[in-house]
């Protein structure tokens, strides 16, 4: 075993972001746990309930009691129950949680009071695990919109959405059609990275809802461009998958706004499969034709 004082700090830090990255929220428990002592608790504990079943009564003879093996003592440490409850405990995504979401969202009248909203929010146990709560970013007179699906460990380590490669190659996809990050407004329907980057669960995307639609709402954007399978599937209703829902032009609605939307692969899905890439570019054309036929976009 690795002792944490045999590593740089460079070392230390690259490993505790390893361990965020994969969903680990706690290291160590409350009270030291002496592992060793414990086995040879539980050996003991073994050794007369194996000699007393060696050792068969005879016929007619009753058979001496067997005590129960001794179990190893825990009085001395909280109980797990325990020591969960001396710790913050995050909520869980239930339907009060949900109508608190709708509440905080539709008191919002701008993007500022809005992202203040969700930045405390506590009903959603994502943002216990999130470094980042990730918010609209860009121009949001543009009338351009485009929404990813949920952060990702970049993200949540930079506090904006579409970081690292994944951003790199997003900011050259814009650049194609002839538009920039300043010149849209950008964000995403999870505002928090969920633990391993996992999908959402249901309930987790019922309390979000409120969010993004109340986003959008106070954005007016004219058309909007969705990235990713699950940013797809979240705001069309539709299972299919992104190859499925890509390239076609739909109308989504939110409070008294139905805005035209088209949906693409994400970067993420570019990188990982780059013959995907003249699909996506077909989606570009198709958005920049949209955004030039609604005098959003210069010829």
């Amino acid at each position: 075993m690795i002792s944490a004082n045999d590593l740089s700090p460079a070392e230390l830090a690259a490993l505790l972001h390893f361990h965020a990255d994969a969903g680990v929220e706690w290291l160590l428990e409350e009270e030291a746990i002496d592992r060793f002592a414990e086995f040879e608790a539980m050996k003991a504990a073994r050794r007369p309930a194996a000699q007393a079943q060696q050792q068969r009564p005879a016929a007619g003879e009753r058979p001496a009691p067997v005590q129960s093996p001794a179990r190893p003592n825990t009085a001395a440490r909280p109980a797990p129950a325990e020591r969960a409850a001396s710790g913050p405990q995050p909520a869980i995504p239930d339907g009060e949680a949900v109508q608190q979401a709708r509440f905080v969202a539709e008191t919002a009248r701008s993007l500022v009071e809005l992202k203040t909203a969700i930045e405390t929010f506590n009903g959603c146990n994502l943002k216990h695990s999130a470094r980042s709560t990730i918010f609209a970013s860009g121009d949001a007179e543009s009338g351009i919109m485009v929404i990813g699906s949920a952060p990702s460990a970049e993200d949540d380590r930079e506090g904006l959405p579409f970081s690292g490669k994944s951003g790199q190659l997003f900011d050259k996809m814009l650049a194609a059609i002839g538009l920039t990050r300043s010149t849209i407004l950008l964000t995403q329907v999870i505002p928090w990275r969920p633990p391993g980057n996992r999908a959402p669960s249901a309930a987790e995307m019922d309390i979000c809802r409120p969010f993004i639609e109340r986003q959008i709402a106070l954005a007016e954007p004219k058309a909007i461009l969705l990235l990713g399978n699950f940013s797809a599937r979240f705001f069309f209703g539709e299972n299919d998958t992104i190859h499925g829902l890509r390239g076609r032009w739909k109308e989504i609605a939110a409070a008294d706004c139905v805005i035209p939307a088209i949906a693409s692969l994400h970067p993420q899905d570019l990188l990982t499969a780059p013959v995907n890439k003249r699909l996506a570019w077909n989606d570009l054309l198709a958005f920049q034709a949209k955004l030039k036929s609604l005098s959003l976009l210069g010829n």
